[in-house]
Formats: structure tokens, C-alpha cells, sequence
């Protein structure tokens, strides 16, 4: 009877520690651990100190707006920002994808623009909610883009989690060859989605670069294979100033 109850009391004090061990790894996700951020219209740079040293190493600043009702005219959100210290994403929202050729314009001088002001522009990020079974026009629209965009200038877009669960592979390989990165959405306003962790497993098939956007103050654990993933380059965090 004795050696089952030692036996016992070594299992219950595994699971115990299991259970204290995973309770440990999830959390809030805390601005000061992180060292990339994206910023809505409003917003400064964070002044914080994250566990990496030199403060934030990368900002996304949304700055322009392309609304449904016209594909002619972008709404301006935000002035040309002065961010010497980090590399900076310019953010470009968009609820339509058939651009006149002013907004291309208006695009590209507004690189030039925040170039000229002393910031570190990194290159162009769309911010647009491409649905999982429509990847491919948006690669046509995105390698459209790519064929403007002067070399020296990235190209992000945002993403979504079920892309690498059920996307096509085919345009996921186009996606791939066109741009330079895509986050991830974790979130759905302020929250985290709820059982993020089983679309994350597939994103090993995702064939290009690609960072996780969490929210700030969303609940997070770290999936142990994503450091693992030779085309994860890290977190953005979404700050909504709480």
C-alpha cells in the first residue's frame, strides 16, 4: 500500500507541476517584453523599456485610409512622423483593392516624404482583410503594387490565421514571391481569438516571412514550436492604450 501511495503522491506531484508550469506560461502580453509595435492614428511611439535593450527596434504607423465608397482618394489619418530610432512601416488600411492611379501616387510620395523627414522607412504595409479563399486576386493586386514600389522599399501585408490552415498552396507560393512579410492577426478587437493555438500549427506552411501581432493585454502563450520555424521573425504588438 505504501509504495502505491508513493507512487500516487510522485503522479499527482508531476501533474501539480504541469499544471503550475502551464498556468506560468500564459499571460497577458506586456508591451515592455516586445521590441515591435503598430500604432493606430493618434498614437506616439511607445516610450518603453522592453527586455531587449535600445527601446522598440520597429514601429507600423497606420497612416492612410482607403474607404469603400472611393478608390480614388485616400483619407489621411496621420502626420509625417519623426522616429529616427526605429525602422518605420508605413501602414496603408484598405476596405478595396482597385486603386486609382492617384492613390498609387499618393502612396509612393508619402514614402518619399517620411524618408525625407529622418526616419528609417523600412517600406509599405496593407492592412487589408484578404479573405482565405480570395488569396489569389490579392496576389494580383499585391504583385501590381510590388511593380510600383521602388526596390528599396519592403512590402508587409497583414494576415490572417487561417491562411496557412486552409489556404490555397498555390497562392500562398505567389503570396510568397511577391511580398517580403506578413503578420499574422491574433485578435479580434481587444481580445485574442480563442483557440488561436490550433490555426499556429500550420503556419510552418506558410512559404514566406512572417512576424505574430498580438494585442496588447491579450492573452498569449508561446507555441514551442514557432522559435523553432526558420521563417518567424519575431512579434508585433498592437497597442490600444489601456
Amino acid at each position: 500500500m505504501g509504495r502505491y501511495w508513493r507512487l500516487g503522491g510522485a503522479v499527482l506531484a508531476a501533474v501539480l507541476a504541469l499544471a503550475c508550469c502551464r498556468a506560468e506560461s500564459v499571460g497577458k502580453v506586456d508591451p515592455r517584453h516586445y521590441d515591435a509595435f503598430f500604432l493606430w492614428p493618434g498614437m506616439r511611439p511607445p516610450d518603453l523599456a522592453p527586455d531587449l535593450p535600445g527601446g522598440p527596434k520597429v514601429v507600423y504607423l497606420l497612416a492612410r485610409e482607403l474607404r469603400r465608397g472611393d478608390a480614388r482618394h485616400l483619407v489621411p489619418l496621420r502626420a509625417v512622423p519623426h522616429v529616427p530610432s526605429a525602422e518605420v512601416w508605413l501602414t496603408v488600411r484598405c476596405e478595396r483593392l482597385d486603386w486609382g492611379d492617384g492613390v498609387y501616387r499618393h502612396v509612393l510620395g508619402e514614402l518619399a516624404r517620411w524618408q525625407a523627414a529622418g526616419n528609417h522607412v523600412a517600406g509599405l504595409q496593407i492592412d487589408f482583410d484578404a479573405a482565405t479563399k480570395g488569396l489569389d486576386g490579392y496576389a494580383a493586386f499585391l504583385a501590381n503594387l510590388r511593380r510600383r514600389l521602388p526596390p528599396r522599399y519592403r512590402l508587409s501585408v497583414t494576415g490572417l490565421m487561417d491562411w496557412s490552415a486552409h489556404g490555397d498552396p498555390a497562392a500562398l507560393a505567389k503570396l510568397g514571391g511577391i511580398v517580403d512579410e506578413v503578420v499574422i492577426q491574433t485578435y479580434q478587437g481587444r481580445r485574442t481569438i480563442p483557440g488561436y493555438e490550433r490555426y499556429l500549427s500550420s503556419l510552418s506552411l506558410l512559404p514566406l516571412p512572417y512576424r505574430v501581432g498580438l494585442v496588447e493585454g491579450g492573452e498569449w502563450r508561446a507555441p514551442v514550436a514557432l522559435a523553432r520555424d526558420p521563417h518567424f521573425r519575431g512579434y508585433v504588438v498592437f497597442l490600444v492604450n489601456r
